[in-house]
Parts: C-alpha cells; sequence; structure tokens
C-alpha cells in the first residue's frame, strides 16, 4: 500500500494522495381515523334522530358538534395528501438513486473493494504526524501494516493488494483501522471514508443503498460524488 501527501511519496504498496415505515403507519393511522369518523357521523345522526322535542340540542353543542366533525374530515384528507406525497417523494428518491450507479463516491466507513488491484480510502487527519495502518480481510484476518506519514486534513490512501508476507491478496472487501499520533506524539483523529464506483442500486428497503461490489452503502452516508 502507498500513500502519498502534496508531495507524493511511496512506500512498499501504499500510495498517499492529499486531496419507510412511514407510509404503512400513515396507512394504518388513516384507517383509525376514518373508523373515529364514521362513528361520529352516525352517533351525531342518531343524537338528532333521537332528540326529544320539547328539549332538543343546545344550538351551541350542535355547532361545536359540526366544527369536529368538519375537523376529522379535513384531517382524512390530510391524511391522503401527506400519503401522496410520501408516495411521491420514495418514486423521487429512487430516480435520484439511480443518477448515481457509474458515479464515484465518498461515503462514511472503512471496508472498501479491492478491484483489479487496487482499493480506495480517504482519511482524514486532525492534524499532520504518522498512522498506524492495519488493514483486515472479509474475516478479521491482518493481511498488511505499515506506519506511513500523514499530512493534516484529506487524502486518499490507494493499496496495491500487496501483503505483509509479499505476496497478493485476492479481490474482496477489505477494512482499514488508522491508529494515529501528532508530531509530538500524541493521539490525533483519523477520520477513514470509503471510496468507490456504484454498480447497482438496493430499492428493497425504505432507504435506496448504493452497492459498491458487495458493500451497500446508505444514500444519505454520500459525502462526494464524482461523475464521469
Amino acid at each position: 500500500m502507498a500513500v502519498s501527501n502534496t508531495s507524493s511519496t511511496t512506500t512498499a504498496g501504499f500510495q498517499n494522495t492529499s486531496s419507510t415505515t412511514s407510509s404503512s403507519t400513515v396507512t394504518g393511522s388513516q384507517t383509525a381515523i376514518a373508523g373515529n369518523f364514521d362513528q361520529f357521523l352516525s352517533l351525531l345522526t342518531t343524537q338528532l334522530k333521537n332528540q326529544s322535542p320539547l328539549d332538543p340540542l343546545d344550538t351551541n353543542q350542535f355547532t361545536a358538534q359540526l366544527v369536529q366533525f368538519a375537523g376529522v374530515e379535513q384531517q382524512l384528507k390530510m391524511n391522503d395528501t401527506l400519503s401522496a406525497l410520501l408516495t411521491l417523494n420514495k418514486a423521487t428518491t429512487t430516480t435520484d438513486a439511480v443518477g448515481f450507479i457509474g458515479a464515484t463516491i465518498t461515503a462514511d466507513g472503512a471496508t472498501a473493494p479491492l478491484k483489479n488491484g487496487t482499493a480506495y480510502w480517504s482519511v482524514n487527519m486532525a492534524s499532520a504526524g504518522t498512522a498506524n495502518i492495519t488493514v483486515k480481510d472479509s474475516s478479521g484476518s491482518v493481511v498488511r501494516t505499515l506506519t506511513t506519514s500523514l499530512a493534516a486534513g484529506e487524502q486518499t490512501v490507494q493499496w496495491d493488494g500487496s501483503t505483509s508476507t509479499g505476496g497478493t491478496a485476492p479481490a474482496g472487501d477489505y477494512t482499514i483501522t488508522v491508529d494515529a499520533k501528532d508530531l509530538a506524539g500524541q493521539a490525533v483523529v483519523a477520520k477513514t471514508e470509503i471510496i468507490g464506483v456504484v454498480d447497482s442500486i438496493d430499492l428493497s428497503g425504505d432507504t435506496p443503498m448504493l452497492k459498491i461490489g458487495t458493500i451497500s452503502v446508505a444514500i444519505d452516508k454520500v459525502k462526494k460524488v464524482i461523475k464521469g
């Protein structure tokens, strides 16, 4: 893996380059309100039919009940509108997600695919210093470790698949951990993000999932998109 900063450096294979549930809830709520609406209408009609001619329903009470009746009817219409908006929003989100296919994205995460002999991560250092980078395969076994210099800010770490034993790792998903220290030897935060090309979309859940090989990325976790 090779790591390159503003002045590009290469070290043993590392390179670093500075650089819903909502729909079902609405349906259930609408059904409950509709039932209450019908029950309210039935009670009001029965009350009017059975009131005493000598002691009719007080005008103020009747007006208040009509206001309640109108309020329930309005809530039913609002729920219809909300349901339609949710359906439209889901369709729009689906269309937006399909637009990610073929794009290179940066997203929260530490697992990236090794494909065609290369894997990429974005590492954001709080300050310049050194970092121990450990690469593990999908079973959790360490395949490569390296201590290298990293600049302050965001940079790309590229791994060429070379292992600590001098071999070449097979294609697959690999996870890195970064243990970083500043120039004074104090621990600093090094945030990792994954970089990859979206090759498909999974629309089976409430949130569209962007697929980078077998890796799933929620659309709301995407930090950067590069087309072309």
